[in-house]
């Protein structure tokens, strides 16, 4: 299950549940502003594959809700 961490690592800005965000496959997450900058390298952390994040709501959201601990990137 996805983590759905609450945070874009490198500006720390809030992403909701529902908030257009990306994740790479090992769930570094980033603000759309940020994704759309990567390029053909992928994730700056780790190099994966940087793709939309899914979205989660209603009773899923209930019985698994988003996490909450903020990680930030080493990389800026």
């Amino acid at each position: 299950m996805l983590e759905l961490r609450p945070n874009c690592e490198r500006y720390d800005r809030d992403l909701p549940p529902h908030a257009e965000a990306y994740i790479c496959s090992f769930e570094c997450t980033w603000c759309a502003t940020c994704a759309k900058g990567f390029g053909a390298d992928g994730c700056p952390n780790c190099g994966g594959d940087v793709q939309r994040r899914p979205g989660r709501s209603g009773d899923a959201l209930r019985r698994h809700p988003a996490g909450t601990r903020r990680v930030l990137a080493s990389t800026s």
